[in-house]
């Protein structure tokens, strides 16, 4: 919070990779104006990964467009967090997300779950260390002279 705005640094949320270029476009990145991304499902062959690459060569050296290891975002919270010992697994093929709701017993949308995540976490240390070194990373690449 303070701190990234002491560094003048503002977090967005994307709402999916979709529209990734053309958010760019329309920020219109520039040396004094980097912009980091943090993208769920950042393997090879996805289309996070071709958007990426997109992204990436389009405004280069601008733009620095990372991934983490996680199904999705909501799993970057220890499972300790919320007073669970693991997250549910989901089977292949099932919406993680509702797979999760479900697996958790919660008879909540999408939208309600992740408040409810979002309300056991009271620091860093409800985080996984892989989302905060790649949060870290880009934190240095935006503040960083081009």
């Amino acid at each position: 919070g303070h701190d990234l705005w002491v560094a003048a640094i503002v977090v967005e949320p994307l709402h999916g990779a979709d529209n990734l270029v053309a958010a760019l476009r329309e920020f219109g990145p520039r040396r004094d104006r980097r912009v980091g991304v943090l993208l769920d499902h950042l393997v090879p062959g996805s289309k996070e990964t071709r958007l990426a690459t997109e992204a990436r060569t389009t405004f280069t050296p601008d733009v620095e467009v990372v991934g983490h290891p996680y199904v999705d975002i909501w799993q970057a919270i220890k499972p300790q967090a919320l007073g669970i010992e693991r997250w549910p697994t989901v089977p292949r093929g099932r919406p993680w997300k509702a797979g999760v709701i479900d697996g958790l017993g919660w008879r909540v949308s999408e939208q309600q779950a992740w408040s409810r995540i979002l309300s056991r976490v009271t620091d860093y240390s409800d985080l996984e260390p892989d989302i905060l070194s790649r949060v870290e990373y880009l934190i240095d690449f935006v503040t960083a002279s081009g």
